[in-house]
């Protein structure tokens, strides 16, 4: 720690705080050591239990000032993006609560309704507040209720993404409706802001500027403002509140203020944080394979370009980005543009590889059906974070991109079980070029190597026992599983076959061949039910006339809760133990 309490210095203010408003009712000049006992809470927790430490670190005077001049709930108060609401849990009872944080059971990373009234919106994707301001302030109005004011706190990394615009153009459209767009402006998302934005917020901050964008739009203007001088910030928040008209206050913060060791982080100013007791690692991340990978692709194939949505280095590339600064383009927090350029790119005879979050591919869909697989585009989607990802909670589980890839006309998706099999699978996804290609990969550590002892096709056979009339077929990383369940069964005297698809779109006729020739088969996948590799291969065996059992082991058919991969992958029986107990139940049936 640097200019913040000491981790065994006992808070003075915060545990008497138990909503809103206690702390209005506190004077001025406490404030500041208010201000010091919750950085020192946010490094002590957020460092032990993981999570978004930076954005939080730099709105600690910003939330104090929101909270103090507005009066939530019945002021609506919406946080983009959701993970810089720490602070306000703080503020709003819950800080005793806050050694949960990211545990299961425990206090969601983002704002949530079910823990508290001061939470309207579960935002865990950015650039959605504005667009919830807006509606919220239509309600608001056609209530008749005059008397309460809707507050959309965004950073300028989520004001990138084209829903942000969307919004600015319907809220500025409506000059009676009080909202006020708290922009939260420290020049970075996960790096530094991308695109023509940050120069004119730059510009702002220096007076420079020969015009004012939000002003140009139809905004009243407040500012700039320290967004960490907390009575400067006050009364612009104030100043804003009296105009009783849609206006923007722009607030100045540095992200990870306080902390010397998030100050000096030039990576990401430390975005997140990792738990303290993090498990050691089996073998190289994902991520990092993928990063490494692409910078070989890079050096042999000039066509290739990389695009980010903001996220250059959580997904892989700041290596390539590196070596090939031409062929790299972020795009900001905006999926769909990403997307779209893609398919441009592909058109004038370039490969784009788009790295992305699975879930964040959600909000492009469109793009990826009309603009990329209409065009037959030769694009590769490389999805980061399929499947489970933990502590995250429901909106970033990975668990919807094969249902949806499976409506996309012409794609191909794949999944690699180990590191090996990711470099060979990318390498066969940009080899593609008469459309759509996608791979995809879990977070974490990519586990150990399985050696093939056979082949079905383009399907590899990873364990091969005599006389078995039950095939295993685990999608990507849980062939490890599965493979460790084959091997529990066989002590049970259950012989099993275990095969790994490799490619999940479209199914390869020998496997399916090979697939309808035993008696009962399990796909085993963390992915929703619906669209699944089971449904697109039970869908195949019936019109095959195949009297093959199939049994599809999935994630259930709702949102994930939050807990760590491990666990959760054990909750549903998709680690070896349960898989070993499932197919025993079922052989004994």
């Amino acid at each position: 720690m640097s200019t913040v309490l000491g981790a065994d210095a006992a808070a003075q203010f915060l545990p008497g705080l138990r909503g809103p408003e206690d702390l209005r009712g506190l004077p001025a000049d406490v404030l500041p050591t208010l201000a010091e006992e919750i950085r020192g809470e946010l490094i002590q927790q957020v460092c032990r239990t993981g999570g978004h430490l930076g954005p939080n670190l730099g709105v600690v005077e910003l939330t104090i000032a929101v909270h103090r001049v507005f009066q939530s709930p019945a002021d609506a108060i919406v946080w983009d993006t959701g993970h810089q609401a720490y602070v306000h849990k703080m503020l709003t009872g819950r800080w005793d609560s806050f050694g949960t944080l990211r545990q299961a059971g425990g206090l969601s990373g983002y704002p949530n309704r079910l823990e508290s009234p001061h939470d309207l919106v579960e935002n865990s994707h950015a650039s959605t507040a504005l667009g919830h301001a807006d509606g919220i302030a239509k309600a608001f109005e056609l209530a008749g209720t005059r008397d309460r004011r809707v507050v959309a706190i965004v950073g300028d990394g989520a004001l990138t993404g084209g829903m942000c615009w969307e919004a600015l153009n319907n809220l500025a459209a409506a000059p009676s409706r009080p909202v006020v767009v708290v922009l939260n402006d420290n020049g970075r998302s996960y790096e530094p802001t991308a695109g023509y934005l940050p120069r004119h917020l730059r510009q702002l901050r220096d007076n420079v500027a020969r015009g004012n964008l939000f002003e140009d739009l139809g905004f009243a203007y407040v500012g700039p403002v320290d967004g960490h001088d907390l009575a400067a910030t006050e009364d612009a928040l104030r100043a804003a509140a009296v105009l009783r008209r849609p206006v923007v206050v722009h607030c100045v913060t540095t992200k990870g203020k306080g902390y010397r060791a998030a100050e000096e982080d030039e990576a990401d100013r430390m975005h997140t944080v990792s738990p303290a007791a993090s498990s050691a690692a089996s073998g190289p991340s994902w991520t990092s394979v993928f990063g490494d990978v692409m910078v070989e692709i890079g050096r042999q194939r000039p066509d290739v370009v990389a695009i980010t949505a903001a996220m250059l280095r959580p997904t892989g590339l700041h290596a390539f980005a590196v070596e090939f600064p031409d062929r790299i383009f972020d795009v900001g927090i905006a999926e769909q543009h990403a997307v779209v350029s893609a398919a441009g790119l592909a058109g004038a005879g370039m490969h784009p590889v788009v790295a992305i979050y699975s879930t964040f591919l959600n909000r492009a869909f469109d793009q990826v059906l009309m603009d990329t697989a209409l065009h037959h585009a030769p694009v590769t989607f490389v999805l980061d974070r399929a499947g489970i990802t933990g502590p995250d909670g429901p909106s970033h589980h990975g668990m919807w991109d094969v249902g949806l890839f499976g409506l996309v006309p012409g794609a191909r998706v794949a999944a690699p079980r180990d590191p090996d099999q990711l470099r060979v699978l990318l390498r066969e996804c940009v080899a593609c070029d008469d459309g759509p290609t996608v791979l995809r990969f879990p977070r974490g550590d990519s586990g150990r190597t399985l050696a093939s002892v056979g082949r079905w096709g383009s399907a590899s056979v990873l364990r091969a026992e005599p006389d078995a009339q039950i095939l295993l077929l685990p999608v990507g990383p849980l062939a490890e599983a599965a493979v460790d369940a084959a091997d529990k069964l066989r002590r049970h005297g259950v012989p099993v076959v275990v095969a790994d698809p490799r490619w999940l779109q479209p199914l390869d006729p020998a496997l399916v061949q090979a697939a309808g020739r035993f008696r009962t088969v399990f796909t085993i996948e963390d992915n929703a039910p619906s669209g699944s590799f089971g449904d697109a291969l039970a869908r195949e065996l019936r019109e095959t006339g195949a009297t093959t059992r199939l049994h599809s082991l999935t994630l259930p058919a709702d949102f994930v809760p939050v807990s760590s991969r491990k666990d959760l992958l054990h909750t549903y029986s998709l680690d070896a133990e349960g898989l070993a107990r499932t197919v025993l139940t079922t052989a004994r049936g």
